[in-house]
């Protein structure tokens, strides 16, 4: 498989290593890209923390595709800052520093992870509060060409954004409420597909919208081949839709090579 338009989410893998070690590890499986989750531990990390991640990924000589937003502690099952009033300003401060290192490393999206649903607060309140952070985001995205992107998740109960058609309505939302449209749908196959998505629906009708693509397989969030999703099939459905962004492997390793599959597909270059 030609390589050109894969990048490796350096936060799902290669985590036997310290983290500053995983665009180099990366490049050295064959990749010229890679994406993260928010690689710091608080929404305004240290300068000397954003240089060091900066050197990591220019020394490995990689492209910094795609980054996460702050989104709190994931581990305590926080999904996002962006539509609490209470950490409105944490979500906005990330989006500085976040497109500050974008502009340095090429990032053309960021993942703006929705927010959990919060007890006693109105969910129009909350979705008034997205849409203002969102339009905050997308304005600080767009000076460097960047796109920021709307994800649907699975596992999180309190998380609102369900299928493709929830992340479109919020962008929806945006372009309708402050006319800016760079706002698009983050199309994670895993997450699409644990929650019932028709992905074969979904891909097709939301082509034009969709900012970036995410593979893992489903069950176990594994490799691709490891369950019971189509790739192959999907894959098609995106190239026939008009889809030539980039692809992400954004799955856990559950074999000796978690690259092995790569070799039985066939991806269009960029």
């Amino acid at each position: 498989m030609d390589t050109r338009r894969l990048t490796v989410n350096c936060s799902i893998l290669f985590t036997e290593l310290p983290l500053l070690r995983r665009p180099q590890a990366a490049r050295d499986a064959g990749f010229d890209a890679v994406e993260f989750w928010w690689p710091f531990g608080a929404a305004v990390p240290s300068d000397s923390d954003v240089a060091a991640f900066i050197a990591a990924v220019q020394d490995a000589g990689v492209r910094l595709t795609h980054l996460n937003f702050a989104a709190g502690d994931l581990s305590a099952g926080e999904r996002g800052l962006l539509s609490h009033p209470d950490t409105s300003g944490e979500f906005r401060d990330s989006v500085e520093v976040a497109v500050g290192i974008g502009q340095r490393l090429g990032t053309v999206g960021f993942n703006a992870l929705y927010g959990n649903r919060v007890d006693g607060l109105d969910s129009a309140r909350q979705d008034a509060i997205a849409t203002e952070n969102l339009a905050f985001a997308a304005r600080a995205a767009a000076t460097i060409g960047a796109d920021i992107l709307i994800e649907p998740l699975s596992a999180i109960p309190d998380y609102p954004l369900r299928s493709a058609d929830d992340a479109i309505a919020v962008a929806h939302r945006v372009l309708g409420d402050h006319g800016i449209d760079n706002v698009l749908l983050l199309a994670d196959l895993y997450h699409l597909a644990v929650n019932g998505e028709d992905l074969d629906r979904a891909l097709a009708q939301h082509a034009d919208r969709i900012g970036h693509v995410q593979l893992a397989d489903a069950p176990g969030r594994g490799e691709p081949g490891t369950g019971t999703i189509d790739l192959g099939r999907h894959l098609h459905t995106l190239d026939d839709a008009g889809y030539t962004g980039w692809l992400s492997l954004e799955y856990r390793r559950t074999l000796p090579d978690p690259f092995g599959w790569l070799a039985g597909f066939a991806i269009e270059p960029r």
